[in-house]
């Protein structure tokens, strides 16, 4: 084995420590469901925020969406913050024309500033006991309200995010990641709080809710770790099901994907003073989250390189066969045709939005807004 072999051995084994040490911690813990002390007695006032930009095609199935969950609607608000140029305020106003529940407070905007901004706006005037944030492209459990609810009345627990229980359009790359971090998020939350919040549904006491960064890319996230950071667990509980649409294909899952990546490494970064605080938050949880967000693409890439550059010294021109190889492996998942290996290739993927996730801050690149996906629109549709 020469030098270069040897080298990509140790990164790879160096890159798996912290993975192998998680898989040991969760099978020692078992993890399941919520650790919240639920009571599903309970009944708060809502006030749902949904933000939306030109969501014309889409709005009115949203609407429905809402409408027919399971919970008392006179005792819930709909919040919405738009900046659209197209009908979508009209549509809505037109929806709520002749109901009486739930209330609609429609905050129009003049200019597109961001979702951040959008959503402290709406935030603060969000009245009610629970804010439920959700996305217009995401359809949410009849009984999310309740569940969520439920995890809230537990007084240490401030906010609760659920889990993606079907992927709209059959992505099995996303199913496959899905599963990964249901497991992960599952794990940080019995050990303390979970990092990674999630648009199309998280939920929040009104008392609890804080301002985010104007310029965030990951808001849903950071209103998550600053209600940590004041002193309240926030959790995962995969009981609250929604449903999103996502691509497989390589190439189109980097507009979904890479500008998520960048919103959770900048936030880490920003948010690195409290490595090693707020209990097994700051020691285990965050931890975690920066070697697989930070360290580990870049572990990855590393070892790609060396492995490639170890085959060519090794056997020649036919060295070139591990970079065929990974593309190969790349065209498989995409197409979800990896069998077993799907959710592999799911981590893989994520790891390499991370990548380039991480170079596109480093040349600083990234704002508030966000791009539409029209053919993820469509599969909503």
């Amino acid at each position: 084995m020469n030098r270069l072999a040897k080298a990509a051995a140790l990164v790879v084994a160096v890159a798996a420590l912290p993975y192998l040490a998680f898989l040991a911690l969760y099978g020692l813990l078992r993890p399941e469901g919520s650790p919240a002390h639920k009571d599903e007695t309970v009944e708060p006032t809502v006030s749902i925020v949904l933000p939306t930009f030109n969501e014309v095609d889409i709005v009115e199935t949203k609407l429905d969406d809402l409408i027919a969950l399971d919970y008392p609607m006179e005792k819930v608000e709909l919040v919405v913050v738009d900046s659209s140029d197209d009908e979508t305020p009209d549509l809505i106003r037109e929806y709520f024309a002749d109901r009486e529940h739930p209330e609609l407070n429609l905050i129009r905007e003049e200019e597109r500033r961001g979702l951040a901004p959008a959503l402290n706006d709406a935030y603060a005037a969000a009245e009610n006991e629970m804010v439920v944030k959700t996305d217009c492209d995401s359809l949410v459990a009849e009984d999310a309200l309740k569940v969520a609810a439920a995890n809230l009345a537990d007084p240490d627990v401030a906010a609760v995010t659920g889990t993606n229980a079907e992927v709209l359009g059959g992505s099995e790359v996303e199913a496959g990641y899905r599963g990964v971090q249901g497991h992960v998020q599952t794990l940080e939350s019995h050990l303390d709080s979970t990092l990674i919040f999630h648009g199309p549904f998280s939920a929040f006491e009104n008392d609890a809710i804080v301002l985010v960064d104007p310029n965030s890319l990951a808001d849903d996230t950071e209103l998550a770790l600053r209600i940590r950071q004041n002193g309240s667990r926030v959790v995962f509980d995969p009981e609250i099901r929604y449903s999103e649409a996502s691509h497989s294909d390589f190439r189109k899952r980097r507009l979904q994907k890479d500008r998520r990546g960048m919103g959770l490494i900048r936030l880490l970064v920003q948010h690195r003073d409290m490595l090693g605080e707020y209990g097994n938050y700051g020691r285990l949880v965050l931890p975690f989250n920066w070697w697989f967000m930070v360290v580990s693409p870049w572990l990855l890439a590393l070892a790609v390189g060396l492995a490639t550059g170890a085959a060519v010294v090794a056997t020649g021109p036919f060295g070139l066969a591990v970079p065929a190889g990974l593309g190969a492996f790349v065209w498989l998942g995409g197409r979800d045709w990896l069998g077993p290996l799907q959710a592999v290739y799911s981590v893989f993927d994520a790891q390499v939005s991370l990548l380039r996730a991480s170079v596109a801050l480093l040349r600083g690149d990234g704002d508030g807004t966000w791009e539409v996906d029209q053919e993820l629109r469509e599969v909503f549709e």
